[in-house]
């Protein structure tokens, strides 16, 4: 089974939603708390050997986990459909991806982040060859992983971190010099625990 295909098939599966309070129980989230909508693109790139994960560093001047590893995307505005075309709107303003070019195969349930943010991960399969421009305000670095390395389960571990005052337990999925944790890290995990069972 090819990657897209395996994609799709994992797509198919259900799964519950995540957070970034997963590993960390005994956080009591408040209820009736309100979380802001946002969409992040998930891109996979076809190469002659498979495919890869476009993945971007996150600039260090930016409010919201400043220089962190992280999809495409951001909050979902008023002009947006839905959290799918607030994905593709900001995949193509932060790293130069034509809404065309994507392929949206299907998306992940929702994920909570510490930052008070309902995100949409999006599938995009991409096909197509593009000029990667980073939007500079947004987007440091821009650079490709392979699928294979991201989606196999043994790659990933748990660290944790003091936070507020308390300690955070979260997954980690490191590739090179980068290291990719938090609600990224997450999503990949489920994407992966999705991907294993096809």
């Amino acid at each position: 089974m090819n990657d897209r295909a395996r994609l799709e098939a994992a797509l198919a599966q259900n799964s519950t939603a995540s957070s970034d309070f997963d590993l960390n129980p005994e956080v009591e989230l408040p209820v009736g708390r309100k979380l802001r909508p946002a969409g992040v693109l998930v891109p996979v790139l076809a190469t002659a050997g498979g495919a890869d994960l476009l993945l971007t560093k996150r600039s260090s001047r930016l409010k919201h986990h400043p220089g962190q590893i992280a999809f495409p995307g951001g909050r979902q505005d008023d002009g947006d459909a839905d959290a799918i075309a607030a994905a593709l709107r900001e995949a193509e303003e932060e790293v130069g991806l034509p809404r065309g070019h994507v392929d949206v195969l299907g998306t992940l349930p929702t994920h909570e982040t510490v930052t008070g943010f309902l995100v949409t991960p999006v599938i995009g399969w991409i096909d197509q060859p593009f000029q990667i421009v980073p939007e500079p305000g947004e987007v440091a670095e821009v650079f490709r992983v392979p699928l294979v390395q991201v989606t196999d389960g043994s790659q990933f571990t748990v660290q944790s971190r003091r936070w507020r005052g308390s300690r955070r337990h979260y997954y980690t999925v490191p590739f090179g010099p980068y290291y990719i944790w938090g609600a990224t890290a997450r999503i990949l995990r489920g994407l992966t625990q999705r991907m294993e069972t096809v």
